[in-house]
């Protein structure tokens, strides 16, 4: 099968380039439907993007999942874990937990720039005033950097986690990049067994009814009956942290401030 090439080539716009990745998302899209995630996340590994795709991973309640399935077909593979600055303890220790467990060999924890934390949030309080810009500085930033010139990258993000997630797509256009879902089809049922199947360790959180977590200013537990984010940002209308939100990730917004 041929390889996409999706990176910009000079003197592509960046409405040009997203049209392009847009599109070839749609026809890979098309292309796998009905695969396994294993099978997906093969094709993305060892042909679609070999060796150009990275793994994003928050380390958080369902990550082990499909980290252990990555790994299973290349532990080598990329691992871009943003470190906040207001994480849980209990999440980096997790990922330490996950990396020794499954053999992961590339994990690239990367972080806020000090100069921007330090005239935008000296007190660290930014989250309460402007979290949409807290969120930008701490995650998006950071992340936009490391992803580089990947031309792709794998996302955990699963249909049934919030409405705003609902019709998710296994490939979709991220700007000039594809963003590969391979759980999206999955439910929490689905995560469970398979995490029990494999005796994948549990985040130390979940237990505590946090079902999906983030920095800790903005997590909070999840009552019965609620989408696995509602814990996420609780009392406010913000439900993604800007990472997921098209066109945060494009070249002209890369490092920016809001």
């Amino acid at each position: 099968m041929e390889r996409p090439n999706n990176v910009p080539l000079p003197g592509v716009s960046a409405a040009r380039a997203a049209e392009r990745a847009t599109s070839l998302a749609a026809h890979l899209d098309a292309r796998h439907r009905g695969q396994n995630a294993q099978a997906l996340i093969r094709a993305a590994v060892k042909d679609l993007f070999r060796g150009r795709i990275a793994l994003v991973s928050s380390f958080g309640a369902d990550s082990a999942v499909l980290l252990h399935l990555v790994a299973q077909v290349d532990p080598t593979t990329p691992v871009i874990f943003v470190d906040t600055g207001q994480l849980f303890e209990e999440t980096l220790q997790y990922r330490d937990q996950l990396v020794a467990l499954l053999g992961l060999t590339d994990v690239r924890s990367v972080g806020p720039k000090t100069d921007r934390l330090a005239r935008l949030d000296p007190e660290n309080f930014l989250w309460q005033s402007n979290p949409d810009l807290c969120c930008r500085i701490r995650k998006v930033e950071p992340l936009a950097e490391a992803i580089g010139d990947f031309p792709a990258w794998i996302s955990g993000r699963k249909r049934f986690q919030n409405a705003f997630r609902a019709e998710l797509p296994v490939f979709e256009g991220d700007g000039a990049r594809i963003k590969v879902n391979p759980l999206a089809e999955w439910t929490g049922k689905d995560v469970e067994a398979y995490r029990l199947e494999h005796g994948l360790p549990e985040h130390p959180l979940v237990k505590f009814g946090y079902l999906s977590i983030g920095c800790a200013p903005c997590t909070d537990r999840v009552k019965p009956g609620e989408d696995p984010r509602a814990g996420r940002w609780r009392g406010r209308a913000k439900t993604e942290c800007g990472i997921h939100i098209a066109g945060s990730m494009t070249p002209e917004n890369e490092g920016s401030g809001i």
